[in-house]
């Protein structure tokens, strides 16, 4: 049995380790903004800042004493009056001012008549801003990277265990579970108690699959023996009265009607014993001649219009063959034919054979176009008021075609007839044999 127990985006250590990814990732571009944030404000607001702080003090400090000097730093220099030429230009304000190689930020203020101009040189300041925001933001992403790493790991050791019971769920086969591979004994001596209640529960589904299975078993061998056994001595009893040359007309229609009652009985009873086994396991797949088999389900069930004008044809395009279980579609297109003949009260019921298909089109009572998805369901009769039919033969064709990949559409209407269609996928194809004398195609 296939467990599909990874989706499209892998298992649990590939989710995790895509996600603790992401999040690293994440951590990272947050703090290369936030660091970057922090130089243009470290720039552009408190250098400014510090400028005007520069500016009112130094006026204060003039105001107190007319000879205080300017100011003359390594990174600040003021001048008044002796403004040399390119910054004299400037308007009251900052401005950003670029002289070679050195970037600066120049502050001019204007006070009763006398004009300041500050220059700060900001080259050194976005080296520092830079180094010192770098060199923090290395190791915090270095803190971050082996402490997500660790975690892989750790997670990793936490998730082991449950991926090993995955694994074995995956390689469990349903006809012969063995709740050993689920036992304390599989599990690693550090598994968490979850994952012990985990694989304690797995242990006992594969009991109790277990249990199933073998119910499965003895039932379908005990229903093919007692079941059919009886069915056979009723059909060997109804031979014998149909030999016996005293037996009366009415008798014999009698005996008939017991007679085909049986098979059709044997019929159903194969059929379900067919769908009670988990696969088809055990069913011999063989090139099947649908055009042969065909042939001979048409005249098995023809009989359940005997007595009424019904008419029966094939027309072949091709030869069908299809590599399935003879078993398996004679099932299904003998139901699908008894259906066609037990509704059809005049008429015909017409088989067409066409590449990878067949076309089954009778002229009975019809269903309603509303009803038709009804038709699946167990014990659903397109006409409740005929004798005959159980209401689990259209059941039996959708659980066959759905279970071997066959696709079968019915269209009908009332008073006019049903339409089958079944697709044989992979079926193959073969020129008509003009020795066998075989229908002709369509036309």
């Amino acid at each position: 049995m296939a467990v599909a127990l990874t989706g499209p985006s892998g298992g649990l250590r590939a989710r995790l380790g895509r996600t603790l990814l992401l999040q690293a990732a994440f951590i990272g571009v947050a703090a290369v903004v936030g660091v970057f944030l922090s130089s243009v404000l470290l720039e552009g607001v408190l250098i400014r800042q510090a400028l005007r702080d520069e500016a009112e003090f130094f006026w204060a400090s003039r105001a107190l004493d007319p000879a205080h000097p300017l100011p003359a730093t390594l990174n600040l220099t003021g001048h008044i009056g002796d403004v040399p030429q390119p910054l004299a230009s400037l308007e009251p304000g900052y401005h950003d001012w670029v002289d070679g190689s050195v970037e600066s930020v120049v502050y001019v203020d204007d006070r009763g008549g006398q004009r300041l101009y500050l220059s700060f040189d900001r080259s050194g300041v976005a080296r520092l801003a830079t180094f010192f925001g770098l060199l923090p933001l290395a190791m915090v992403l270095l803190v971050l990277y082996v402490s997500t790493w660790l975690g892989f790991r750790a997670s990793r050791r936490a998730f082991s265990p449950v991926i090993a019971l995955a694994r074995r769920v995956r390689e469990l086969d349903p006809q012969t579970p063995d709740p050993a591979a689920f036992g304390p004994a599989q599990l690693p001596p550090d598994a968490d108690d979850e994952v012990r209640e985990l694989a304690a529960a797995l242990a006992r589904y594969s009991q109790r699959l277990n249990a199933f299975v073998e119910r499965e078993r003895h039932f379908t061998r005990d229903a093919s023996h007692e079941l059919r056994s009886p069915l056979t001595v009723i059909q060997m009893a109804a031979g014998m009265l149909l030999a016996d040359p005293a037996l009366g007309e009415a008798g014999q229609r009698s005996v008939q009607r017991i007679r085909r009652a049986a098979r059709d009985m044997e019929e159903l009873i194969g059929a379900f014993l067919l769908l009670a086994r988990e696969s088809e396991a055990g069913l011999p797949v063989e090139s099947v001649c649908i055009n042969d088999l065909l042939a001979d389900e048409i005249e098995r069930a023809r009989m359940l219009a005997e007595g009424r004008p019904v008419t029966s044809s094939i027309q072949a395009a091709c030869r069908l063959y299809l590599d399935a279980p003879e078993r398996v579609l004679s099932v299904l297109l003998g139901n699908v034919l008894r259906n066609a003949f037990s509704y059809t009260d005049a008429g015909e019921v017409a088989v067409e054979i066409r590449p990878e298909r067949v076309l089954i089109r009778d002229t009975g009572v019809g269903i309603a176009p509303d009803r038709v998805r009804e038709m699946y369901e167990p014990f659903v009769r397109g006409d409740a008021s005929r004798r005959g039919g159980h209401g689990v033969g259209l059941t039996i064709v959708r659980r066959l075609s759905d279970r071997f990949g066959w696709r079968v559409e019915i269209s009908s209407e009332l008073g006019v007839g049903t339409r089958v269609e079944i697709r044989f996928p992979g079926a193959r194809a073969e020129p008509l044999d003009p020795s066998r004398d075989e229908p002709s195609p369509t036309v």
